[in-house]
């Protein structure tokens, strides 16, 4: 260990008091207290302020108060907004209370209003009517939907079909005799003319159609029906013979019977009832606003042909031999052997011909 010297110790002390030498000459007073416990003092006094971390903390704070004064101004003026865009939208009277469930409801409502027309009637009814030489006024209803997306459900269709002549039986006769009138009847074999005709007709069937082109423009209008139909024609007319020396001739079974003056009243009658399968053919022009003309022709296939008869009256009557035939007699027998052999002949060649003719045309509506 080292010993300290008195020089060194004196040195020490005397430090301070050059040192309080100068801060006198610098300010030109005494100070209360030793400079050297100022200087060591003042770094420790310091004015208060702060924490600056605090201060940023307090700043944010204040920042955020005014941001959620801020959002909740905004939320209140779109609710504001959303309530009145929903008082437009319901259009309900002022006496009603409107509430925020409400608009849910209005919208689901009209959602359905805007599909309902949609379903509310089928597409692809069709409903038709025209005329049928062979059965009269003509009349369908069906179903047909040329719009679906399959390529099978579009080609499809279904009808039910009637006709009947009763409407228009007197005003289609008298066209019919008046058209026959103007070419002096209807010339048959054996001398014999036919006049006065009377016809009545009907039928009733269902069918199905297909369109092989499906919905192709022109070609998509051509279909191939079959089905099943029953119905009936009567026909019946005058039997004229020619005039031949003040007497009315006419052969049956290359016999010669004849009526004494210029009058006959013979008539042929023929009914026909025929049931059995469809199958024929038509066409459905397009028009205008779902209007289209329709045709359609097509055959029966039936084993029950056309029974055709003769009514001859006995009055007046007279063989080849010019004997009057009476009901009894020989030229009487031999009569009925003639009349049922040309009706027998008649008959031969109507079963020759077991097909039921159907043509139809008119004007139909789809939706």
């Amino acid at each position: 260990m080292k010993k300290i010297s008195v020089l060194s110790v004196l040195t020490v002390l005397a430090i301070p008091g050059f040192a309080t030498e100068d801060v006198q000459k610098l300010y030109g007073t005494e100070p209360d207290e030793p400079l050297a416990a100022e200087c060591i003092v003042a770094p420790f006094v310091i004015p208060e302020k702060k924490p600056e971390p605090q201060k940023k903390a307090e700043e944010i704070t204040k920042n955020d108060t005014e941001q959620v004064k801020k959002i909740k101004e905004i939320k209140e003026v779109e609710e504001i907004k959303t309530v009145k865009e929903i008082k437009k939208v319901e259009k309900k009277p002022e006496t009603k209370e409107t509430s925020l469930d409400e608009p849910v409801k209005t919208q689901e409502i009209k959602t359905e209003t805007v599909y309902n027309p949609n379903a509310r009637f089928p597409h692809g009814l069709q409903f038709g009517v025209g005329l049928s030489p062979t059965s009269g006024l003509n009349g369908f209803i069906g179903y047909n939907n040329k719009k679906f997306d399959s390529f099978w459900a579009k080609r499809f269709g279904i009808r039910f079909d009637f006709a009947t002549m009763s409407p228009i039986k007197n005003t289609l006769n008298k066209k019919i005799n008046h058209y026959i009138d103007d070419h002096n009847g209807i010339d048959i074999k054996d001398s014999v003319t036919l006049d006065n005709f009377t016809l009545d007709a009907k039928h009733y069937g269902a069918m199905i159609d297909f369109y092989p082109f499906g919905d192709t423009w022109f070609l998509g209008g051509w279909r191939i029906s079959g089905g099943y139909f029953t119905g009936k024609m009567d026909l019946g007319a005058d039997v004229y013979g020619a005039l031949n020396g003040g007497k009315i001739e006419f052969e049956l079974n290359d016999k010669k019977y004849s009526y004494d003056g210029n009058e006959m009243h013979p008539r042929a009658t023929s009914d026909w009832k025929f049931n059995g399968p469809y199958l024929g053919t038509g066409f459905d022009l397009g028009l205008v606003w779902g209007f289209k003309m329709y045709f359609d022709a097509g055959v029966v296939f039936t084993d029950n042909t056309a029974k055709f008869d003769l009514d001859i009256p006995l009055d007046g009557l007279k063989d080849e031999n010019g004997v009057a035939i009476t009901e009894g007699s020989a030229e009487y027998n031999q009569f009925i052997q003639d009349k049922d052999k040309a009706v027998a002949d008649v008959r031969k060649e109507i079963k020759d011909l077991p097909y039921y003719p159907l043509v139809k045309i008119g004007v139909m509506y789809r939706f």
